[in-house]
Parts: structure tokens; C-alpha cells; sequence
């Protein structure tokens, strides 16, 4: 990997890189989703987050939250003749607060454990986006507990929810996906990574709000996707490494089928024609490739897509896909 500019930290150089997974490594579909699970999942995940600061980085996580507001969901549906519902932007904050306080305190430990000396920064984050983004009128993302077709008609009349039937399995409500334009406080979150933190924000992609005409910030029922927010996140922090864990130990053309290429080393350019050209789902892969776009263009630096069992070897450099702004294209074999 290239050398690249570090920040000033007690004298000595560091770098910083930011790191963002799904919520679904710390809630899996077979789980059954109790707190023990989710503790047991998050230790898991310290021992390949702790890699990369012992390869000198600072570091910045920011976590998805999928399963785990759905669920919040379920339980405002289940609870709703005893208890006040709660929207979705409350609910993506209470995500915000247990996630990271899993993380955070497995992390400490693992840091006991290991003798290292850093403290940890789990950040309730808002993320502006614009009340005015075409997204809004045209709700995709399905959030929450399936409903009957009753419940969803009383729901869409008595509420105004926009709801689709999914596969037979129910009717699910669907709300936005607004593209992040600005961190709130960003420059908080710069200086406690300056200070040598470990830093947990954006969780869920952050907390959905905008500015309304009299300059007041008011949460909006969305879903801001996470590695969006993590892009403009590592841009923010200066960040020498973006790394984006994936299901998949790296990027390929043609994925699925038989004349499908592992990519090893991606030029932003090629990177732009596969996307174009319709490589990668806009429900997967596109959004990591969009994000990544905008971080090499906006840097020239490096982005990692890896899974959590490459990663030790891609920060070598021997495993995963390096995004990168130039150079030549580089297949790869998993053999």
C-alpha cells in the first residue's frame, strides 16, 4: 500500500483508517438476536478490528443496523396498544447507543487483554440530508415487521405509511434512502481520532435529519445508507485507508457467473466503466463501489473490499481488492 500523509500524535506519525461493516456481524439471520449473541459476535469482531491499529492506524468504525432496528421496529408494532410508537430516526439512535456500547465494550476488553492503551469513542452521530432529495418521493426501503394486508391498508389511511407486498410474506413499510450531504460535528469526531480514540460514529448510516426553512434541525423517517456516510466520514478525518467489509473476500466482474474475474487491483476508472455497465447491484455491491468512488476521487487515496476473514492478510496486501485512483487493472485467484 502507498504511503500517505499521517497526523501528529503524542510526536509520532499515525495513520487513520476508517472501517465500515454491516449490522449483520453483530446479527446474524440465524441468530436468535439476544444480547449474549450479539456480545459473542462483537468480541469476534475486536480481533480483526484490533488488526488494524497494530499496523499503526488510528481508527474509525462505523457500523450497520439493519437487523437490529428492525427489530426496534417489531417491538413498537408489538407494543403499540401499551407504549407511545417511536419513529424510525429514534429507533436508528437507540441503534446507535447499543451498538455501541457492545463495541466499545468489547473492544476495552480486548484491549485489556492485550496490554493496549487507547480509549474508546461511541458517538450518537446525526447525518444531514435533504429534505428535497428525489428519494423521497419515491420510497424504496423496507423496514420493519410484516404486516396483513388489514393492518398495512389501516396503517397507509390512518398514518399515511407507504407500504409494498413482499413475496407473499406480508406488507412491509418503505421510506426513503436520501444520499448524506454533511456529518454533524464532524470536527468533534476529527479531534477525538487526533487524540488517539477509537471512534464508533455514523452507526446505521447516522441519524436522519435536515434543516428545515427556519435553519432548525428536525430527525426525517429514512434510511441512510452506511457506507455513504462512512465515505464522507473518511474523507472528514483525512483518512489514509477506507476499508469496507463485504460478504465476499473481493470484487469481481461478471460475479455469479461463468466467466467471472476476481479483482485484485481496481483503477478508478475501470472501477466507473463496471459500474456503468451495470456490474454492481444497487441492493449490494453498488453502493460500496459508489462510496469508494467517492473517496479515491475526492483523496486519491486507497480503498480495501474485503470480508472480516481476508482482512488480516489484505492489509498485507496479499488478499482482497485495492480500489485505487491509477494504474493497471489486476485480476486475482482465490486458489
Amino acid at each position: 500500500m502507498a504511503e500517505t500523509n499521517r497526523i501528529e500524535l503524542d510526536g509520532k506519525q499515525h495513520r487513520v483508517a476508517v472501517i465500515a461493516f454491516g449490522g449483520n456481524a453483530l446479527l446474524r439471520p440465524q441468530d436468535h438476536g439476544t444480547q449474549e449473541e450479539q456480545f459473542t459476535l462483537a468480541w469476534k469482531a475486536t480481533r480483526w478490528l484490533v488488526e488494524i491499529i497494530h499496523r499503526g492506524y488510528e481508527l474509525a468504525i462505523v457500523h450497520g443496523n439493519g437487523p437490529q432496528v428492525g427489530n426496534i421496529m417489531i417491538q413498537v408494532e408489538e407494543a403499540i396498544t401499551k407504549i407511545p410508537p417511536q419513529s424510525l430516526d429514534v429507533a436508528v439512535a437507540q441503534t446507535q447507543g447499543s451498538m455501541g456500547f457492545m463495541l466499545a465494550n468489547q473492544l476495552r476488553n480486548r484491549f485489556n487483554e492485550e496490554q493496549l492503551e487507547k480509549e474508546i469513542a461511541a458517538v450518537l452521530t446525526e447525518v444531514v440530508v435533504d429534505r428535497e432529495d428525489p428519494a423521497f418521493e419515491n420510497p424504496t426501503k423496507p423496514v420493519g415487521p410484516y404486516f396483513t394486508a388489514y393492518r398495512a391498508n389501516l396503517l397507509m389511511q390512518e398514518l399515511g405509511w407507504q407500504m409494498v407486498e413482499d413475496a407473499g410474506r406480508g406488507w412491509r413499510k418503505v421510506v426513503a434512502s436520501p444520499m448524506p450531504t454533511r456529518i454533524i460535528g464532524s470536527q468533534l469526531l476529527k479531534r477525538l481520532v487526533a487524540n488517539g480514540a477509537v471512534l464508533v460514529a455514523g452507526g446505521g448510516g447516522g441519524i436522519p435529519v435536515y434543516q428545515d426553512v427556519g435553519g432548525y434541525f428536525r430527525g426525517v423517517e429514512a434510511v441512510i445508507d452506511k457506507d455513504y456516510v462512512a465515505s464522507i466520514l473518511a474523507r472528514e478525518l483525512e483518512a489514509d485507508l477506507f476499508i469496507v467489509l463485504t460478504q465476499v473476500p473481493m470484487v469481481a466482474e461478471h460475479f455469479g457467473r461463468p466467466n467471472q474475474r476476481w479483482l485484485r487491483r481496481l483503477p478508478l476508472d475501470h472501477a466507473k466503466e463496471l459500474q456503468a455497465a451495470h456490474q454492481f447491484p444497487p441492493g449490494s455491491m453498488g453502493p460500496k463501489i459508489q462510496a469508494a468512488i467517492q473517496f479515491v476521487e475526492a483523496t486519491g487515496k486507497e480503498v480495501l473490499i474485503t470480508d472480516e476473514d481476508s482482512l488480516k492478510r489484505a492489509l498485507e496486501g496479499r488478499a482482497g481488492t485495492f480500489l485505487v485512483a491509477e494504474g493497471e487493472i489486476e485480476y486475482a485467484s482465490l486458489s
